[in-house]
């Protein structure tokens, strides 16, 4: 399907295409790669302007395409395109036969290049893969600055009014730039591909990929992340992350278990929010244990005393987690409550991403019942702000838990594709 679509969009048939798919299912390779080295092959002079959210990535695709044209079976195929002899940059290349490839980073400079040629038949494209950093799709301002780079700079390096514009992503939102295009935003009619990895006949799109099973597992462990990047169909937040029913009372903590407590820091004393302490532990079994809460709302004073309090009961063994905020005062505040936790294991590090994606790899254990608690008197309010998050009063409980989780997994998150299922 996606070959097909590509197949219109070189024909002249389709001059605005939206294929929306899940990651890691040969999108890129596909629609940029292949495309560009197929399109080259045939069309020596084809012009390509080729962006996503990383300028890395962008680049990396490019490199890939100049290298297949290099390779001696693409030779044998398409003996006519040669890359020029001062064609070395991984970014920006060009074909002795007047073809051009540029990639950059979705915000990066395109001012001085075009795409297409202004004559019949194909003469190039402008590809963009993946414009919206995943991390990043629920959160408005970085959404909205990849559509105003679409409306502001990029419709304009089009070299003909036919130059086809191809957007290749997995959906992240209901406002992302799939979902504005669609929606009428710039005013054009797009040819949607739309790929879901269960499809609505049951069976799966990819099953060597993932079987039917993966993905009602997949489904049921992140419900928003599945039906957006796995479905497209991105659906409002209206709660949903977590499912807090899933979760088991423990009377007593495992022997072995080992524990972070994860800490976040109200930003001011009035400001309504509260710092919390997570504590989580992973037991022997593989699962997780949350094990203590401490909520406090109050002076600087009060809450260098929660956190030095905390890290007492807790001992040695627990390690402290603080967040950085940007700048100075971040790592001041950050140096100075290290060294009022001396003799205590403490780790910092600032937040990345959104709330949602840093709470999603905890919310998919939860959700597959992986996780337990124990029984105090702190867990009906947890369970209550896990089931409206992240649109509840407060969220400062799931920030440490979060923090706590991918501390103690020692990755960050965990693969979305492999999460156990005990």
């Amino acid at each position: 399907m996606i070959c097909d679509a590509l197949m219109r969009v070189y024909r002249g048939e389709c001059q605005r295409l939206i294929i929306n798919v899940a990651p890691r299912y040969s999108k890129t390779e596909l629609a940029v790669i292949n495309f560009i080295g197929f399109a080259l092959g045939n069309n020596p002079d084809a012009e390509f302007i080729h962006t996503s959210y990383a300028a890395e990535l962008a680049a990396n695709n490019a490199f890939q395409a100049r290298e297949m044209i290099l390779h001696e079976a693409y030779q044998e195929i398409f003996p006519g395109v040669k890359v020029r002899d001062d064609s070395s940059a991984r970014d920006h290349w060009k074909t002795t036969g007047g073809g051009v490839v540029y990639a950059t980073t979705a915000a990066g400079t395109i001012t001085g290049f075009g795409a297409g040629k202004e004559r019949p038949g194909f003469g190039g494209a402008i590809i963009i893969d993946d414009p919206h950093k995943a991390g990043e799709g629920s959160q408005e301002i970085p959404r909205q600055k990849v559509i105003d780079r679409f409306q502001d700079t990029v419709e304009s390096r089009k070299n003909s009014r036919h130059t086809p514009i191809i957007v290749i992503m997995q959906r992240l939102n209901e406002k992302d730039l799939s979902g504005w295009l669609l929606d009428g935003g710039n005013g054009e009619k797009w040819e949607h591909v739309c790929l879901k990895t269960l499809q609505d006949d049951g069976s799966a799109l990819w099953k060597e990929k993932h079987t039917v099973e993966d993905l009602l597992r997949m489904r049921e462990a992140a419900p928003y992340t599945f039906s957006g990047q796995y479905q497209q169909e991105p659906t409002p937040i209206e709660g949903g992350i977590f499912k807090p029913d899933q979760i088991s009372i423990y009377e007593a903590v495992p022997i072995g278990t080992r524990f972070v407590r994860g800490w976040d820091l109200a930003a001011t004393e009035d400001d309504g929010d509260w710092t919390v302490g997570g504590k989580l532990g992973l037991m022997p079994d593989g699962r997780w244990i949350i094990a203590d809460m401490v909520r406090v709302q109050g002076s600087p004073d009060q809450v260098e005393a929660a956190l030095t309090n905390a890290a007492s009961r807790d001992g040695a063994a627990c390690t402290q987690s603080i967040p950085q905020d940007p700048g100075a005062a971040g790592k001041f505040q950050v140096a100075y409550l290290t060294r009022q936790l001396a003799g205590f294991k403490v780790t910092s590090s600032p937040e990345s991403g959104d709330k949602i994606t840093r709470a999603e790899p905890l919310a998919a254990q939860v959700n597959v019942g992986n996780v337990v608690m124990l029984r105090a008197p702190w867990n009906d309010a947890l369970v209550g702000e896990m089931r409206v998050f992240p649109n509840g009063s407060h969220d400062d409980q799931v920030d440490g838990l979060s923090r706590a989780f991918n501390e103690l997994s020692g990755q960050g998150s965990w693969a979305f594709g492999s999460l156990p299922n005990r």
